[in-house]
């Protein structure tokens, strides 16, 4: 007869795939639409500097509004996310980012859509650290690297389907893209309360703690600041590049705009066809050892993309196509090292601030990115090579850093 789950330990009978899968693709559908609605915005940037007349330190300001957001209640969700049933708490997260992601599709103006960028982070940066506490929560640590890779998969299928769709529909108007992903929201929400169980193991035999508690069990644990330093470092290597990729491809590459979707379209299948592999992979030869490596081969196309001259579609495609995989397969035991680096009965609020931080760092790499970049004569971007370099120095810091981070949650 079953047991009942103890504090930290798997909630479901997940090694049952019946049981497994409808976790799982609720679970990646979330990342999903929270990822598609953060990134694009990324590609969309030649459309908003020219339909809104801004300069790359405004977009910047428009990318990293979301990360700023989502920080702040990232910090603030320490103290009340291991307090309530995880199902609940997705509900309640989706619905506010769905409606954070409406405020954009209906904004009148740039300021607005600030206002709604800002909405849909607060929301989106707290479901992201929900989505990776029920991974650890539910999963074991010797196939919690797979289980990983495929909810991280979504990154994947949002470029090769929805940063293309996104692009497509706006070509029409930029608020389409927008639209759209509020109404999947809303059907993610309703699948969510349909497929969910009850997810509440992290609460069996848990006592209640003070703030106090929860700030030093956060910032006094030596192992949880090489693990902030680890996604300090992973951001500032992939967001000061990322958000202005598009733009560069089109003001110094040569490519035109309707090129755009089949570089994010390819990149991401490629992604989407790997990422379980690399899941897999880091279950088997380790965590650790899977991030070095990919982590250390990422470095030549970051190089590499951040110098391209002008060329036709096919070699940026290359170019592009490698750099996307490394860049998402990097994560994948990264964000399996860290979900393993608490206990269970914490790593709510432990991946709430790891989330907060990731957001932090990932906004003052897009305001980084945008600071170096200037606008030469002809409209193309300047120092976007320099950027690059920035993005090594982050990628070798993380290998060092990583190195030391211990699993200790099981």
């Amino acid at each position: 007869m079953p047991q009942p789950p103890s504090p930290g330990s798997p909630a479901l009978p997940i090694e049952t795939p019946a049981r497994e899968w409808p976790l799982l693709l609720v679970l990646a559908g979330t990342q999903f639409v929270h990822i598609l609605d953060f990134v694009i915005i990324m590609p969309l940037g030649p459309q908003f500097m020219r339909d809104l007349a801004i300069s790359p330190q405004q977009f910047g300001l428009l990318v990293s509004i979301y990360t700023f957001s989502a920080a702040l209640w990232g910090f603030a969700g320490v103290f009340f996310i291991d307090r309530f049933d995880r199902k609940s708490a997705l509900l309640l997260l989706s619905a506010g980012f769905a409606l954070g992601t409406l405020v954009c599709g209906l904004a009148p103006g740039f300021e607005t859509l600030l206002l709604g960028r800002a909405i849909a982070g607060a929301f989106g940066g707290l479901m992201g650290a929900v989505v990776f506490s029920i991974i650890g929560d539910t999963f074991p640590e010797n196939r919690r690297g797979s289980a990983t890779g495929t909810v991280m998969s979504a990154f994947s299928v949002a470029s090769v389907a929805g940063v293309p769709l996104g692009l497509w529909a706006a070509r029409v108007s930029w608020r389409l893209p927008f639209l759209g992903l509020a109404g999947a929201g809303a059907a993610l929400l309703i699948a969510a309360a349909l497929a969910l169980p009850a997810l509440r193991a992290h609460l069996n035999g848990a006592r209640p703690r003070s703030m106090g508690e929860d700030l030093r069990f956060m910032l006094c644990t030596r192992n949880h600041w090489r693990a902030y330093g680890m996604i300090v470092s992973l951001m500032f290597a992939a967001f000061s590049v990322i958000p202005f990729m598009a733009t560069y491809l089109v003001r110094n590459v040569g490519l035109a705009e309707s090129e755009l979707p089949y570089v994010y379209l390819i990149g991401g299948a490629f992604a989407l066809g790997t990422s379980r592999l690399i899941g897999r992979l880091s279950d088997r030869y380790g965590k650790h050892f899977m991030f070095a490596l990919l982590a250390a081969l990422s470095v030549l196309p970051i190089l590499l993309l951040t110098r391209l001259p002008r060329l036709s579609l096919a070699p940026v495609i290359l170019a592009t196509t490698v750099f996307t995989v490394l860049i998402s397969g990097r994560a994948i035991p990264a964000m399996s090292l860290i979900t393993s680096s608490v206990e269970g009965v914490r790593r709510g609020s432990f991946m709430s601030f790891t989330g907060a931080v990731q957001q932090t760092a990932s906004g003052f790499a897009s305001l980084a990115g945008g600071m170096i970049l200037a606008e030469g004569p002809g409209g193309e971007l300047l120092g976007y090579d320099w950027v690059g370099y920035l993005a090594v120095v982050a990628t070798l810091a993380s290998i060092a850093i990583g190195r030391r981070l211990k699993i200790v949650g099981g």
